[in-house]
């Protein structure tokens, strides 16, 4: 099973891929992060993610989708900025029929230290660990996603995901 995590920002959006077919043995394939340029205009800002997103769903194929979830802290500013690409992966994930599972920040970093609060360190470590990689992944928005991806592949073979279903509601005219 291929599941690719994403970690959604409109300036850095982070991406993990990982293949796994237990719950002890996953393997990263590949991950990194997707700019936009910070001197664009907001709607070509979306674009630029949406284009670079698609072209990682070509390059990546993944069969499942899993997301951070919005979380607000203080800046509301930057919540809106990262609901307005959490909508662009979503519409690149519905285009592309994939099922999207969805997990909060406490959830994932419970999921992987047992800890939800745990830190930025210990969540790179422990992502470290679990793929088996000789060093901690960089960027944090990368080792992010790939923390989504293996929160997925967990929840998933146990059975306790709840995704999203897309449908195509427009009825075609014969």
């Amino acid at each position: 099973m291929r599941i690719l995590g994403i970690d959604p920002g409109l300036g850095r959006c982070g991406f993990g891929l990982i293949e796994t077919s237990s719950r002890a043995g996953a393997k990263a394939l590949d991950f990194g992060v997707v700019t936009t340029t910070v001197d664009l205009n907001l709607p070509s800002r979306l674009l630029e993610l949406y284009d670079s997103i698609k072209e990682v769903f070509e390059q990546t194929k993944p069969e499942i989708v899993a997301i951070e979830k919005l979380f607000f802290a203080k800046n509301i500013t930057t919540g809106i900025a990262v609901a307005e690409a959490r909508g662009i992966i979503l519409l690149v994930a519905a285009q592309n029929k994939l099922p999207v599972y969805e997990y909060t920040p406490n959830e994932i970093k419970k999921s992987l230290t047992g800890y939800g609060a745990a830190t930025k360190t210990q969540i790179s470590e422990m992502v470290r660990m679990h793929l088996g990689l000789e060093k901690k992944p960089k960027p944090d928005d990368a080792a992010d996603a790939l923390a989504a991806a293996i929160t997925c592949s967990f929840m998933y073979l146990a059975g306790k995901n709840d995704e999203y279903k897309f449908s195509n509601s427009r009825k075609e005219k014969k």
